[in-house]
């Protein structure tokens, strides 16, 4: 192990999470395919080294510091860009049945491309918007857990993800430092879309020390039918 990736994996020892050589190979090669396929499309404006394993890869892992992922059998990621949290998560927890969904086609290429470098079975990428899969029998009311990543507010993220979660599975949502009017707007799309708020985890990501958050929301019954809203209309119109 080279610097970068001892600290990384000393790092997430300390939160019990060991890598194996095998692991270790695959963040590393995850490392130069995001960097390689960035030249020819946007995935990401961070491609340090460090930062990359730091930023992205620690980052999306500290869902599992929080959320025990032993227990969980059925994953999803809404708008997940270059895979994360979900493929970091993939490459720790292998038993992991995956699905990510995200609306640029391009992406979605990267994302099977990469599974096939990483060697990482069991997972579906699926070309959408969220609230046009979250209508399909597929992937509504189906998963343990659905994590989003920085993608919007969290009332917009509780009609983006919810009705992919399955009745008493969680909606996990990663956030930066302000957070307070986020959850006291959400309270109507939680009422709406059978959430409710189980906890909030404050963190700061080692090194860089950036404030993070972890909200895990608990699904308590069924996706009402009028939900989620056409493709748009809850960026345009959340649930406020």
């Amino acid at each position: 192990m080279d610097p970068v990736q001892s600290q990384f994996a000393a790092l997430l020892e300390k939160q019990n999470v060991l890598l194996t050589d095998s692991q270790l190979l695959q963040f590393e090669n995850y490392y130069k395919e995001l960097v390689s396929w960035n030249e020819k499309m946007n995935l990401t404006a961070i491609t340090e080294r460090d930062q990359v394993y730091i930023k992205h890869f620690f980052d999306s892992l500290s869902v599992s510091f929080f959320v025990p992922m032993n227990n969980i059998s059925s994953m999803a990621d809404i708008g997940s860009g270059a895979g994360f949290p979900s493929i970091p998560l993939k490459i720790v927890f292998p038993h992991l049945s995956l699905t990510i969904v995200d609306s640029l086609n391009k992406r979605i290429q990267f994302l099977n491309h990469l599974c096939g470098v990483l060697g990482l079975n069991g997972v579906q990428a699926v070309h959408g918007r969220a609230e046009d899969a979250a209508r399909l029998d597929a992937h509504r009311d189906r998963y343990d857990i659905v994590t989003a990543r920085a993608v919007a507010r969290l009332a917009v993220l509780n009609e983006f993800c919810l009705p992919f979660v399955k009745p008493g599975g969680l909606f996990v949502a990663m956030k930066g430092s302000e957070l307070h009017d986020e959850l006291n707007e959400a309270k109507v799309s939680l009422r709406e879309l059978k959430g409710e708020l189980k906890a909030t985890y404050p963190f700061e990501l080692p090194v860089d020390q950036s404030a993070r958050h972890i909200i895990v929301i608990q699904k308590t019954g069924t996706t009402p039918k009028k939900y989620p809203r056409k493709a748009g209309t809850p960026l345009k119109s959340p649930l406020v």
